[in-house]
């Protein structure tokens, strides 16, 4: 079904997830400078994905008849942006990194030189301590900033020791896993960018979402394409993920075929997480398009 009527969506709270760390990267101006996008007037249209949860007239109200709906937008090519979310060298998990080295040689590979030879902004946010490590690391307010609190007399509450599960309350904990330590070793030592998805030229590496926001608002930044692992985890819940970045008011498009979740026992068979995850998003917060739709869109803004 495709509907051309304005479609405005549905922005969930923000999941904000803390991305920790700091660094020496360069430190660009901290605002109130006027937004500087790129010299660049291609146009690009797509038909973006979302879920309908409404029925035409005469068509009962229920999931049964909940379907998919597509848009069609065109939007300047200087508004828009490419984010990759941890497209990683290595996961712990065997079947969830045969997934990612599939994707990311298929299909993320590929999107990431168009986007390159046609003019997408790619900006890479991957967790620390890869960000901090790579030399186009950038800040773009003063390291020692900190945010404010949006209201100075909400409670403090609950305790510091209930969240973080430690003194009396470390019962809630999960437990010790054998194999935390070989994790946080490997993610601090050897985790790296997948060799095909490293940043070229001049492409920024940023580590938070407000770094990101503040990025996007000098340069005119509207729309936002998100890439990346895992669906269900970082996509999602990092806060320069879809969530958090939707709730500022960006429009978020997750490319559906370049990204996959976490799986369990029950669910890898049929991706069902992935899967839900998906659609939860398409429901609730943004749209969803392909990396051959989002190829084709960018050969054809280059045409006169």
């Amino acid at each position: 079904m495709s509907v051309q009527t304005h479609h405005v969506p549905i922005v969930a709270a923000a999941m904000l997830a803390a991305s920790g760390g700091s660094g020496s990267g360069q430190t660009l101006s901290p605002g109130g400078t006027p937004p500087q996008p790129p010299q660049s007037a291609a146009v690009m249209r797509i038909q973006p994905r979302y879920l309908r949860l409404y029925t035409d007239p005469g068509v009962e109200l229920a999931e049964e008849n909940y379907r998919h709906a597509t848009l069609d937008w065109k939007m300047p090519l200087r508004e828009a942006a490419l984010i990759s979310i941890d497209v990683w060298n290595y996961h712990y998990s065997r079947d969830t990194l045969e997934r990612i080295e599939e994707i990311t040689r298929e299909k993320i590979a590929p999107f990431l030189a168009a986007c390159r030879a046609h003019g997408l902004q790619v900006i890479h946010t991957p967790a620390g301590p890869v960000a901090q490590k790579h030399p186009n690391f950038i800040r773009m307010r003063p390291e020692e900033a900190r945010p404010q609190v949006p209201w100075p007399d909400s409670p403090r509450w609950p305790p510091a020791d209930f969240a973080w599960k430690s003194g009396a309350y470390a019962q809630y904990a999960r437990p010790h896993e054998p194999w935390d330590e070989a994790r946080v070793k490997h993610r601090t030592t050897q985790r790296d960018f997948h060799e095909l998805a490293r940043p070229v030229g001049n492409e920024p590496v940023i580590l938070d979402g407000e770094d990101l926001h503040r990025y996007c608002a000098e340069r005119g930044i509207l729309h936002l394409f998100f890439i990346g692992f895992n669906t269900n985890a970082c996509i999602i819940g990092r806060d320069y993920g879809v969530r958090a970045m939707g709730g500022r008011g960006y429009h978020i498009i997750l490319v559906r075929d370049a990204t996959t979740g976490m799986e369990t026992a029950e669910t890898v068979k049929d991706l069902t997480c992935t899967k839900g995850t998906i659609a939860t998003f398409e429901q609730f917060t943004g749209y969803t398009v392909t990396t051959a739709e989002l190829i084709q869109a960018l050969r054809d803004s280059a045409r006169p």
